[in-house]
């Protein structure tokens, strides 16, 4: 005879891209029924968490985020290293910190973007204190780079993790844990939780949550995607030991090494929801700011040119906004992780986990992640800010 799954071990999540998946294995290793629903297939092809460069970095992201965004990235960082030693398939992860590079007509920008490091290192005694490489230090460090530049910014402690490995080594772990993924099944939400038969109904659908999220105007802030640009290059003559940001006059650009000779680079952000191919322009850009960083990218093989959106809110932070009648099921949706997915997912997901075991989450109120309760038992909302 068939086990009776009682409402409150049951979890519906819509959406299988890494919050999703993230989400999914959390709850079914606490033995919980867990149903996964995505639109797409199992490879994620249409999740911006494929093209990332899942670069791990609390400290260069603080140049150009909130301090709480910052806060979210440094409570991070530890969790992914268990999160990921739990995992049955392997996954790359890194942290052996971030290099800032610069060219001499660039160093005015370099100094300011220097003393904003060091203002919010001093500011915030959980970031590594910046330090500067004079021509020894950085042939010493990235020995690879030193002919070309003869000073940088080292920031310790920042890391990187495969993006690729990783939502593969989510899926298997999916597989082993027994979750029922549903593939090629749209799902709504909102329908989900109408039917009663989940304790919580959880929205993680990133940009294709639009429509919950802007029919809420009144409570949250409507979402919009960035379109984000990214190469990736097998590059065996570079032998980069570490992500490196070129601090650009337009905008700054990241090379981050994964295992195998390959390279993941971007910069572009651009306000526009247009999924078409990566643009003449941005591909020139690109190319020529990392062959100034290292000759080896001239004999690179362009292996990918991707495009994807991020999903946005107005103020580019993430939020959790909840909904949880009496007696019935709940629905939380999460989105608007923007540009710092990998950063700071397992910050959102220890938040929403709180919330769902405990109503509340003081870790929320620590890291300052934006988390609202919608009552509409009545015929009256209230948004309470935890």
């Amino acid at each position: 005879m068939s086990k009776t799954i009682n409402r409150q071990d049951k979890y519906a999540i819509v959406g299988a891209g890494l919050m999703g998946r993230l989400l999914a294995v959390a709850l079914a290793r606490r033995g919980s029924h867990v149903d996964l629903f995505e639109q797409g297939g199992q490879e994620a092809l249409e999740s911006p968490a494929r093209i990332a460069a899942a670069m791990l970095a609390p400290l260069a992201e603080s140049a150009i985020t909130e301090d709480n965004v910052v806060r979210m990235g440094i409570h991070s960082l530890p969790r992914w290293q268990k999160l990921i030693s739990e995992l049955a398939s392997p996954v790359y992860f890194q942290q052996d910190g971030t290099l800032i590079l610069w060219h001499r007509q660039d160093a005015s920008d370099a100094e300011r973007f220097a003393a904003h490091l060091e203002k919010n290192s001093a500011a915030n005694h959980l970031l590594a204190t910046p330090q500067r490489l004079d021509s020894a230090a950085l042939h010493q460090l990235e020995p690879s780079v030193a002919q070309r530049f003869t000073q940088g910014l080292y920031l310790p402690n920042e890391g990187q993790l495969d993006n690729r490995q990783l939502l593969a080594a989510l899926l298997v772990e999916l597989d082993l844990l027994k979750v029922h993924c549903h593939w090629h099944t749209p799902a709504d939400p909102s329908q989900l939780q109408a039917d009663n038969i989940y304790r919580w109904v959880i929205d993680c659908r990133g940009l294709g949550a639009k429509a919950a999220w802007q029919s809420k105007t009144e409570l949250v802030n409507p979402l919009r995607g960035v379109r984000g640009e990214v190469l990736r290059l097998y590059a065996p003559e570079v032998k980069l030991r570490r992500p490196t940001r070129l601090i650009h006059p337009r905008y700054p650009i990241y090379i981050a090494p994964k295992e195998n000779d390959i390279y993941v680079v971007g910069a572009t952000e651009i306000e526009s929801e247009d999924l078409s191919e990566i643009s003449v322009r941005s591909a020139m850009e690109l190319l020529s700011a990392i062959y100034t960083v290292h000759s080896g990218f001239a004999e690179a093989r362009i292996l990918e040119m991707a495009t994807q959106c991020r999903p946005t809110l107005k103020d580019n932070l993430p939020q959790i906004w909840v909904r949880k009648p009496n007696n019935h099921s709940g629905l939380m949706l999460i989105n608007g992780l923007y540009r710092h997915g990998f950063m700071i997912s397992p910050a959102v997901m220890d938040c929403a986990l709180e919330f769902i075991d405990h109503g509340d989450s003081q870790t929320a109120v620590k890291l300052g992640l934006k988390l609202n309760q919608d009552h509409l038992s009545e015929e009256v909302s209230a948004c309470v800010s935890l």
